[in-house]
């Protein structure tokens, strides 16, 4: 039996198998029925392997061992295999976020959250910036910055970035307004943003910034999230940002930014 490498990575991804567990799933899916023997030699295991590996691929679900003498193990028909990955992978990741929460009751949090507090007060100000790189990374760091907001936040982006920022942010623009922070948002708007208006009314202040392209967010006027790159030109994967905590830089930034603000259109009704 030949079966691609490529192939087999493919295995290994999706079902979060080992080099040995996918070769000889795939050895014993070829042959429907087989023996631990017979599977080493078609699979090219060590045989000093091939038991442990298939009491593995048992206990996961993929494989069923026969009664008898020899033993031999049957194939799973692969449809059942996905439900039945799908529901362990469900289950431990539930386990995994029920133990996340648990440990927020716990004094675990307040020691981590002393430690942090500790190390920030040891750091310079100027130590306080940090390069993100890939969109999934700028938008974790997005979150938690806007989350921290006391006063304000205005966010200057484009189009495709309004809809992105709706998308993932709109809890924590709601959960922010909530506590009176004022959140300003300047994008080129057209009828494909109309949605994404409409979800946020109320909640946030838009304006049309028309051709201007710039990618920035500033909180309270103290800490800014710039993106270097146009984001119609980049792939999510390579897109780079840059966060600073630096009031000085912060606040010239959102003085022009208001300026601009006043030139802006307004949203009609």
């Amino acid at each position: 039996m030949i079966v691609r490498d490529e192939f087999l990575s493919k295995l290994r991804r999706y079902f979060g198998l080992n080099l040995y567990e996918v070769k000889i799933w795939t050895a014993l899916l070829s042959r429907g029925v087989s023996t631990a023997g017979e599977l080493s030699d078609i699979a090219n295991v060590p045989r000093s392997r091939s038991y442990d590996v298939l009491e593995s691929l048992e206990k996961k679900g993929f494989i069923i061992m026969k009664i008898g003498k020899p033993i031999k193990y049957i194939a799973v028909p692969p449809e059942e295999v996905v439900e039945r990955v799908k529901k362990n992978v469900k289950k431990e990741a539930d386990v995994k976020v029920n133990r996340l929460e648990n440990l927020k009751k716990t004094d675990v949090i307040g020691e981590l959250r002393n430690l942090h507090t500790q190390g920030v007060e040891l750091i310079e100000p100027t130590d306080l910036t940090g390069a993100l790189k890939g969109r999934h990374n700028l938008y974790n760091h997005l979150e938690l910055t806007i989350r921290s907001a006391e006063k304000s936040v205005v966010i200057m982006t484009t189009s495709s970035g309004l809809l992105r920022k709706v998308e993932g942010l709109k809890p924590v623009f709601e959960e922010v307004a909530k506590r009176g922070v004022k959140i300003r948002i300047a994008a080129p708007l057209s009828k494909e943003t109309k949605q994404a208006e409409k979800e946020l009314k109320g909640i946030v202040e838009f304006k049309d910034c028309g051709k201007t392209k710039a990618r920035f967010t500033i909180v309270d006027g103290n800490q800014i999230v710039f993106m270097l790159m146009d984001d119609s030109e980049v792939h999510p994967t390579y897109d780079i940002g840059v966060w600073l905590n630096t009031p000085f830089f912060s606040v010239a930034l959102q003085e022009l930014f208001d300026i601009a603000w006043k030139e802006m259109k307004k949203v009609k009704a």
